[in-house]
């Protein structure tokens, strides 16, 4: 016992075969008053349990007044058990009132009724609130002491020497009220799902093991019908919990094993570097995010994972190690390209120039990719070679065309003088057309697209010239004449051997006669026109 379990005006514990102890009465105490822990601070969460009253504790109230300490000395005497109870089942003292200090029982009522009537989301056994009316499960004897009414008769729960024996009952009421308010607390958490059955579990038996012997005042049968209650909604929860964990578990491993496979595919298959490492280190952060997977598995699709993202470092590593090595070579043929344009960038072979640049372009796109910086650089070389080319060039055949345009009008002045030759004195108009012939080759090229239009118009005139000196020649030609009379003869002669092949019947050969004879006749004709124009 404790000094407060011996303070004036305590109620005494009652044990069946226990005598009183003379040492309770002692001098008052300056008793502590400590608040009894509240059931919002308590439950199967690892909070601190809620105060619990066990066999063979009694718990002091305040401090009375100097007039109810003396008359407490008087009055109240404590029964002590006939032996001390273990520590373990030893619950935080509350304080006992003393006949001054306890308020009347409706007072009671209503300051513990909101922690009492706290609502219940289930449909188990309900406990009545003991304080409500105590005297309905216990009584007080005349010698003081205070009896619970259980199942199986009254039990003796402590002894009430100081006071009226209603303040007695209400002040073992209360101690129900706490116990029920306990058992509430963790129906309602498992009602709601909060907190941890485990631990309400645990709670409850912790309580229902000391029920059969608290010193309380109150409906013990609804109360461990409704801690009964609790234990079996605590065990489904437990289940309901450690299936939701197994659920949970599986579906971590199969997220894990989803992330595993995605990622052996892209380390195997993808060529999308940037893409393909961006999706790994996506997997790597919703992999730490993925919990509750048993550790030997997690080790196994960890090792694998990490595997597939070494696989895909390696294969990313060997590209860029292959395409720096491709532009290393790029590079190389690159120069040999600019160096080559910049070459001939001062030629003046401009056909074949310009068609060597063109193959240039061509090798340089074959060339692939060279380092950027050192691809960018080359690049503005060889396009200012090859403009350097095409700009002289350009001003080259600038100059030309003018230099074509000049000589394009004095031919078009040419004509015009060579249109004007007549055909009268054929010597004379031969004479002027050679000299104009002279004058056209000395005058030079002229732009492409007048060559058609100026050379036709010379012809035209060359044509004129011709023609008339071609009369002329076949008017004074003096074989005209001996060429028609040789035509007559083979006529003749040809008719003749007609004649003679026909008459001997000799068909065919007549008609080869007459077809050959017919041939020169006609030659006969054009020989005799000759002569007949001059």
């Amino acid at each position: 016992m404790t000094d407060r379990d011996h303070s004036v005006g305590a109620v005494a514990e009652h044990d069946s075969g226990g005598e009183p102890d003379q040492a309770a009465v002692a001098a008052p105490v300056q008793a502590e008053q400590p608040e009894a822990p509240s059931p919002t601070e308590s439950g199967p969460t690892g909070e601190q349990e809620p105060a619990q009253s066990a066999p063979g504790q009694e718990q002091a109230a305040d401090e009375p007044s100097d007039e109810s300490s003396t008359a407490g000395d008087e009055a109240a005497t404590e029964q002590a058990p006939a032996e001390e109870p273990p520590a373990a089942e030893q619950a935080p003292v509350l304080v006992d009132a003393t006949p001054a200090d306890v308020p009347p029982p409706s007072q009671v009522v209503a300051t513990r009724a909101p922690a009492a009537s706290a609502p219940v989301t289930d449909s188990g056994p309900q406990v009545s609130v003991a304080s409500n009316d105590p005297g309905k499960w216990g009584r007080v004897d005349a010698e003081g002491t205070v009896y619970v009414r259980t199942a199986d008769g009254e039990r003796a729960v402590g002894s009430w020497q100081a006071g009226e024996p209603e303040e007695g009952l209400a002040h073992f009421a209360r101690r129900f009220d706490d116990i029920r308010t306990e058992v509430e607390l963790l129906a309602s958490r498992l009602a709601s799902g909060s907190g941890d059955p485990k631990q309400a579990a645990t709670n409850a038996k912790h309580i229902q093991d000391g029920l059969a012997e608290a010193h309380v005042v109150g409906d013990l049968v609804g109360l461990a019908a409704r801690i009964d209650y609790v234990l079996a909604n605590a065990s489904v929860a437990v289940e309901a919990a450690k299936h939701a964990r197994e659920e949970a578990r599986a579906g971590s491993v199969a997220r894990k094993q989803e992330l595993v496979e995605e990622a052996e595919k892209l380390a195997e298959e993808s060529t999308q570097w940037k893409v393909a490492g961006d999706r790994l280190r996506t997997i790597l952060d919703e992999w730490k995010t993925i919990k509750g997977v048993d550790r030997k598995t997690d080790e196994q699709l960890w090792r694998r994972f990490s595997k597939a993202r070494d696989t895909f470092n390696r294969r990313r590593g060997s590209h860029f190690a292959d395409l720096d090595r491709q532009r290393a070579t790029a590079k190389s043929r690159k120069q040999e390209l600019v160096e080559e344009a910049e070459r001939l960038s001062q030629s003046d072979d401009w056909g074949t120039t310009a068609g060597r640049y063109k193959e240039l372009m061509l090798e340089w796109k074959a060339a692939g990719r060279a380092p950027k910086d050192a691809d960018d650089t080359l690049w503005q070389r060889f396009r200012a070679a090859q403009d350097a080319f095409f700009a002289h060039r350009s001003a080259v055949f600038d100059e030309r065309d003018a230099e074509f345009a000049e000589n394009a009008r004095l031919k078009e002045e040419l004509l015009a003088e060579a249109e004007k030759i007549t055909i009268t004195d054929l010597d004379a108009a031969r004479a002027a057309l050679h000299k104009v012939q002279e004058r056209w080759e000395a005058i030079g090229k002229v732009p492409r697209e007048r060559i058609r239009e100026l050379e036709g118009r010379l012809r035209t005139v060359e044509e004129k010239v011709r023609t008339a000196a071609d009369a002329q020649w076949r008017r004074t030609d003096p074989e005209a004449e001996a060429r028609a009379a040789q035509f007559r003869e083979r006529v003749q002669q040809f008719e003749t051997q007609a004649a003679k092949a026909r008459a001997a019947g000799d068909k065919r050969r007549a008609e080869q006669a007459e077809a050959q004879a017919a041939q020169w006749r006609e030659w006969l004709a054009a020989a005799e026109q000759a002569v007949a124009t001059r």
